[in-house]
């Protein structure tokens, strides 16, 4: 069987190295770019800023058509009885008078040619729960939101994964929360996952392969097929909506091919939003508006935070890997690669819905913005490994298919870095270099122009995710609701500091060698209702 770990950082040379370099370089070479146009031919230069902000105003316009897609077909999900409709699966029939979407008359008509996988009642749930230093005021509504599913807790098994190394004090607390929630489970337990494994880095990776192969044991002493078991992996923080696990189990059965499927919610950062310092709210809002639109682009979605897979394709791949600090979107690749690109992640049109970042200080909230981010743009460490595990491995994965993923994941980062700060600055650097040409001196003109009519079309998105926030806490005053809306002067200070910036760190961290080695585990502050203050 092909090993699908990614190499150890003293195993990385030659050609992985050289694709290790590749994302920093080529941003970098984008961020030079105009000014090197602009020194040998302004028209050029021009042209190629026009031509870059216009591809991006197109996408600009495609992501913000794609996000009201999905709030529509969010928003439907919520209202639809998920329950009753799995049991009209199962029993292949709807009641005359039942109004039901066209897709679900279709699948129980396929149910005629092709059985479903299992009747409903058999899917059990595993939610594992990782957690390092989180108190109990985040992890207890977390539970209660798995609690508070519409689906039989009896199919449901939970595992605390907790971290060996945050002391005593964590490991009593996972041990009191088990105590008082393991009745309400078909089962429930807390795993512990020991510091200083061989071959680990410090990660959630580790601690969720730990508990995975736990659960595996568990399975095994209780008899359980691992084909009825969906492993659903979840922060500390994140609350499965209520109809997640009823809506999970319906896509399971009815998927065409469950095994080389993975299945992934939207993440949406409104827990606790109304909170946070203004640039962190329009920084979770943005990152819940870009998770709406990737439910709508199927052929690029790939496994981020909470995420479900199968049980029994877990096991193939040995679960997650514990070797770097982005485990959830590596995991899509270890299977694409398991599989031999016989694997995609399919949408969920139902919510996770997770914090956004804030500590105890703004300063402490800044910080740790700025490392999540860090964190999730490492994720350019694996263009490397994909090029490694699909072009000099031996394998039989389709070669189009895997082309065209390398190329969205290459170009996807480098936008991530560049993308902001050319769309913002990129249309005034050639009248740095030409102060008296017509051309140099149209470009901001016509670049503005064009910013101008993408902020009207992002303002429709915006207003709809203002739609989905949750209800305003008590200690909060009306006018909080206006600066809800006049937070948005920030996007351009945060798109560039906090995600231009991040990313330009983390592939130029990738250029020199000096990998990222440990997870940085976000600050989860929790707000007093009664006095307003803040408590990690």
């Amino acid at each position: 069987m092909t090993d699908i770990e990614i190499p150890f950082e003293k195993d990385r040379k030659g050609h992985y190295r050289f694709f290790e370099i590749l994302p920093g370089a080529l941003s970098w070479f984008m961020l030079l770019l105009p000014f090197g146009l602009s020194f040998i031919n302004i028209k050029l230069a021009a042209f190629f800023m026009f031509v870059y902000v216009l591809i991006n105003f197109s996408r600009g316009m495609a992501g913000a058509i794609r996000s009201m897609q999905d709030f529509r077909a969010m928003w439907q999900h919520q209202k639809l009885p998920w329950r009753t409709m799995l049991k009209e699966l199962g029993a292949g029939e709807i009641p005359s008078q039942a109004k039901r979407p066209r897709w679900h008359h279709l699948a129980i008509a396929r149910t005629q040619e092709r059985p479903l996988l299992m009747p409903p009642e058999e899917v059990v749930h595993a939610v594992i729960i990782a957690t390092y230093k989180e108190s109990r005021e985040v992890l207890a509504p977390t539970i209660e939101a798995v609690l508070a599913s519409d689906y039989n807790m009896k199919q449901v098994v939970l595992i605390l994964a907790y971290e060996g190394r945050a002391g005593e004090q964590y490991e009593k607390q996972a041990k009191e929360l088990i105590k008082t929630y393991k009745g309400k489970f078909m089962d429930a337990f807390a795993v512990k996952h020991p510091a200083n494994i061989p071959g680990e880095i410090i990660g959630k990776g580790g601690n969720v392969t730990y508990a995975g192969r736990q659960l595996q044991t568990y399975l095994k002493k209780k008899r359980i097929d691992p084909l009825r078991v969906l492993v659903t992996t979840l922060d500390a923080d994140n609350r499965p909506d209520k109809r997640y696990l009823t809506a999970l189990s319906y896509a399971y059965i009815v998927c065409p091919d469950p095994v080389h499927s993975s299945f992934q919610p939207v993440a949406l950062f409104s827990n606790n939003i109304w909170d946070p310092p203004a640039p962190m709210r329009v920084l979770a809002t943005g990152n819940s508006l870009y998770h709406l639109t990737m439910s709508f682009r199927s052929h690029a979605l790939r496994n981020f935070s909470a995420h479900a897979q199968p049980m029994v394709a877990l096991i193939q791949t040995d679960f997650w890997s514990v070797r770097t600090i982005i485990e959830d979107g590596h995991q899509f690749w270890r299977s694409y690669f398991r599989f031999e690109g016989n694997y995609r992640a399919l949408p969920l049109h139902l919510p996770i819905y997770q914090d956004a970042v804030l500590s105890d200080t703004y300063w402490k909230t800044f910080k740790a913005q700025f490392l999540q981010i860090r964190r999730w743009t490492y994720g350019a460490s694996d263009v490397a490994y994909v090029v490694h595990m699909g072009l000099f491995r031996k394998n039989t994965v389709p070669k189009l298919d895997l082309i065209a993923k390398i190329w969205r994941l290459l170009e996807g980062h480098i936008t991530w870095a560049v993308g902001p700060i050319l769309i913002l600055f990129g249309g005034f650097i050639p009248v740095l270099f030409h102060p008296k040409s017509y051309t140099a001196l149209e470009l901001p003109l016509i670049v503005s122009r064009i910013q101008t009519f993408a902020l009207l079309i992002a303002m429709v998105t915006v207003f709809l995710a203002l739609k989905t926030l949750p209800p305003k806490p008590a200690r909060y005053k009306r006018h909080r609701n206006i600066f809800m809306v006049l937070q948005w002067v920030y996007l351009p200070l945060t798109t560039i500091v906090f995600n231009s910036f991040a990313a330009l760190y983390s592939q130029t961290r990738l250029m020199t060698g000096r990998y990222m080695s440990k997870f940085d585990v976000t600050d989860k502050a929790v707000v007093s209702e009664a006095t307003g203050s803040k408590r990690l």
